[in-house]
């Protein structure tokens, strides 16, 4: 019993590692789903300056200082809106990275448990094989003492 104990400790141990894999999993996704919406929330932000910019300079005759601040200021949110978008490729790195781990630990409990419960087969077929034997003894002694006792048996 000492082997199946040690092994209900394993599975213990392989679920507090799944469960840290699943906390991890969903810290990742916590990440990737503000990196994605971070990233949205800039794409738009640009997209809504580009335009309001070029409607003001289709209506309206452009100073070349404005329009220098213009580019100037289009240029770092383009940098930006890459920074961010290199920011959520690396969430999206670790979520897969998370996801793919906790599918590992899920697979070892999985086979941990798979073998905590072939060990209690056994043992349970190994039990049954020992009550068998008994109960055939048990049988065989009854039988042969039946027979000694009963008044046609060996002595008659």
């Amino acid at each position: 019993m000492s082997d199946l104990s040690s092994l209900q400790v394993l599975r213990e141990h392989e679920q507090r590692r799944r469960d840290e894999a699943q906390a991890r999993l969903r810290q990742a996704q916590a990440r990737l789903e503000q990196a994605q919406q971070q990233a949205e929330q800039l794409g738009g932000y640009r997209g809504e300056y580009q335009q309001r910019w070029t409607a003001q300079f289709s209506r309206s005759g452009t100073d070349t200082a404005l329009l220098h601040c213009y580019q100037s200021f289009g240029e770092r949110l383009h940098q930006a809106v890459d920074q961010q978008q290199q920011v959520r490729a690396q969430a999206q790195a670790q979520y897969d990275r998370a996801r793919e781990a906790l599918l590992a630990q899920e697979l070892r409990l999985a086979a941990v448990a798979k073998l905590i419960e072939r060990r209690q087969a056994a043992a349970r077929q190994t039990e049954e094989k020992r009550e068998q034997k008994r109960n055939d003894e048990a049988a065989s002694r009854s039988a042969a003492n039946g027979s000694w006792n009963h008044p046609g048996g060996a002595l008659a």
